[in-house]
């Protein structure tokens, strides 16, 4: 009876992150699908062609943006959404945090160890998201985002320097052991994935 209990156990561990991932990429899949809807001559709506049409439309948009010729009129546009009142603040907020992980500046690239006060001994993991915070008036402080385990939140805390200390860690390790709530990290190129059991899993570049 133990060893059926385990082996569902291990079968459970494997088959539900499987299809829970499978599940959200179906999702998305059929949410993009339905943004564009392109009926073919003589067959109707294809499944599928609505998600090809939305990955070509934002690739053309993406081409747009960055071709000489029409960056100007984005830049106009971008400049004119950000200026409307109340559709600014989601405008660009969303666009920042995007930004933040995909754009050119991303934000979530240094990697911290920050201590919570100066006498005790507790710490968080963070990024640090801006170096200087003088508008502000904090000439000594920094601003460190603290992602959230097993969530998309996080906190944006206000530390002294002295209490933040560089990781020598690529951003995405750090990240993947936030989120994974400190049970995974990976490491050297991704080969390796460990966890607090100390057990290390070896998988093929």
């Amino acid at each position: 009876m133990k060893r059926l209990s385990r082996y569902f156990l291990q079968g459970l561990l494997f088959m539900v992150p499987l299809v829970l991932t499978v599940y959200i990429f179906y999702f998305l899949f059929i949410k993009i699908d339905g943004l564009i809807k392109i009926p073919l001559p003589g067959i109707g709506i294809v499944p599928g062609i609505g998600f090809i049409a939305t990955i070509l439309l934002i690739i053309l948009i993406g081409f747009l943006v960055s071709n000489f010729l029409t960056r100007k009129l984005f830049v106009w546009l971008d400049t004119w959404l950000n200026k409307v009142p109340l559709f600014k603040l989601l405008y660009g907020s969303v666009k920042d945090l995007l930004g933040a992980f995909v754009g050119n500046k991303k934000s979530f690239t240094q990697p911290v160890l920050v201590k919570l006060s100066s006498e005790g001994s507790a710490h968080v993991l963070g990024f640090i998201t801006c170096e200087t915070l003088n508008s502000f008036g904090l000439e000594e402080y920094v601003a460190v985002y603290v992602p959230q385990s097993y969530n998309f939140a996080g906190q944006l805390l206000v530390f002294p320097r002295e209490q933040v200390r560089l990781l020598p860690a690529g951003s995405t390790d750090v990240m993947t052991f936030i989120v994974s709530g400190g049970v995974a990290a990976t490491g050297n190129g991704a080969k390796d994935t460990v966890n607090c059991s100390g057990e290390t899993d070896k998988t093929q570049a």
